[in-house]
């Protein structure tokens, strides 16, 4: 907590990031192959209400219709200062890429039974950017073997730790 402004601070990178919203459950249940930062078209208390860190993309995904990318199924909540020009909280939301890119990745999903999941939402100099990756679903098997190689990792760091200390 910052004592000049009495606001909690948001997590921030090196790069002056202020990251809103992170899919942390995208790893373990998709293969991550891509990855891709794209710019989200927001109205006035959407915006508000990211800054205040209410958002949530764990269900969401990416739609290519034909009139671009949109995020699909990602909850921000209301800015409570609104009033009657408050936003939808599980609308849609486009999403802004170059034609190239676009096409290459609404091919890729359309053919290979791939999809495009957000992994976070941040602001990057003031501006709302959403990073999303071209993923692939893990069955369950896939799942239990990422569990026990993590396991087998963690206890050879702690043999080494062990080793070491001695």
């Amino acid at each position: 907590m910052s004592r000049a402004t009495g606001k909690q601070e948001r997590d921030t990178n090196k790069k002056g990031e202020q990251i809103v919203a992170q899919n942390r459950a995208a790893s373990y249940n998709y293969h991550l192959l891509e990855r891709m930062e794209a710019g989200l078209v927001l109205h006035g208390t959407e915006v508000k209400a990211l800054r205040e860190g209410k958002a949530n993309i764990r269900d969401a995904f990416v739609d290519f219709k034909s009139s671009g990318p949109w995020l699909v199924n990602a909850h921000i909540a209301q800015y409570m200062a609104g009033g009657p020009w408050n936003h939808e909280p599980l609308g849609n939301r486009k999403l802004l890429l170059h034609k190239n890119e676009i096409a290459k990745w609404a091919g890729r999903t359309q053919s290979k039974g791939l999809t495009v999941i957000p992994l976070r939402i941040y602001f990057r100099d003031g501006i709302a950017k959403c990073e999303i990756a071209l993923a692939q679903g893990k069955k369950q098997w896939d799942r239990r073997q990422d569990e026990r190689t993590k396991e087998a990792r963690k206890e050879a760091e702690a043999a080494m730790y062990r080793n070491r200390r001695r």
